[in-house]
């Protein structure tokens, strides 16, 4: 009796269009489309979620970078692809926000490795909260953010106006709203809406530089800061400090903690495992 042949899985369709890798524990997402500049479809939206929950969960993955080839970051949502559409009833759009933009922003503010957005272009629309849901921002010197929707007639969503308010407060939020200008990448810098501007040339460099030594460091203590700065500017001071103390509870049971400490007392550089 001879071996059935072996069935080889079909390729995944959406692998060319968001490219992954995963080097020196850190999970590169980059979104693939630069004849559209990286205008992101439904279908990439969900590969998107997918692998931020796949980093999540892989003790291996202890950093996440996310970035787009060409000269655009993502141009915002192209919704071709989608499920089809019938006729539109009351509820149909705000479920469609809630289920796909939300959902996005929604994956990388939860994500439970730290998510550094290397911004190589233009960042509109979704795309600019996309980066700026980021737990860090690189941009190159050539890339801009704009909020696009008013010139569409459009309410901001996938988050905006929760992201902005909280990144330059609520004046500025507005002006960048009410007008969809352009934001340079160095004004963005000065603005807080990104960590660092950097030539292009250096972009990708510097994103594994961060990226690399945030994989170094003590994955759970970093997962739980996160978590502990996104809830601290939705709650008040008691709940705040109530986190706090839980999140350092839970802490202090993983073995990086303990090393941090160990290597404190030996004066010694610690050693962290993600565990």
């Amino acid at each position: 009796m001879t071996d059935s042949p072996r069935v080889e899985p079909a390729p995944d369709p959406l692998a060319p269009l968001v490219l992954h890798r995963t080097d020196n524990g850190v999970s590169w997402i980059t979104l693939n489309r630069p004849e559209a500049m990286n205008a992101v479809t439904w279908d990439q939206r969900e590969r998107i979620i997918a692998l931020l929950g796949e980093a999540s969960a892989d003790p291996a993955v202890r950093a996440v970078v996310l970035t787009a080839t060409g000269k655009g970051f993502c141009a915002g949502a192209d919704l071709r692809g989608g499920p089809a559409a019938g006729d539109r009833v009351a509820g149909d759009v705000a479920r469609m926000i809630r289920l796909g933009a939300q959902r996005l922003i929604t994956a990388v503010l939860d994500c439970e490795k730290p998510v550094v957005a290397a911004v190589n272009g233009t960042a509109a629309g979704i795309g600019a909260h996309l980066a700026l849901a980021c737990d860090l921002v690189i941009a190159a010197a050539s890339a801009r953010f704009i909020e696009v929707f008013v010139r569409r007639g459009l309410v901001p969503d996938g988050g905006g106006a929760y992201l902005l308010p909280r990144l330059v407060g609520p004046q500025k939020a507005k002006e960048l709203m009410f007008f969809g200008d352009a934001v340079p990448a160095a004004e963005a810098e000065r603005l807080g809406l990104v960590n660092r501007v950097v030539a292009d040339a250096e972009l990708e460099a510097t994103a594994r530089e961060w990226a690399e030594r945030l994989a170094q460091g003590p994955t759970r203590a970093l997962a739980l800061t996160k978590q502990l700065v996104n809830a601290s500017l939705d709650g008040g001071r008691a709940a705040a400090l109530a986190a706090e103390a839980t999140a350092q509870e839970i802490n202090m049971t993983t073995a990086d903690a303990n090393e941090g400490v160990a290597s404190f007392v030996e004066r010694r550089t610690p050693k962290y495992l993600g565990r």
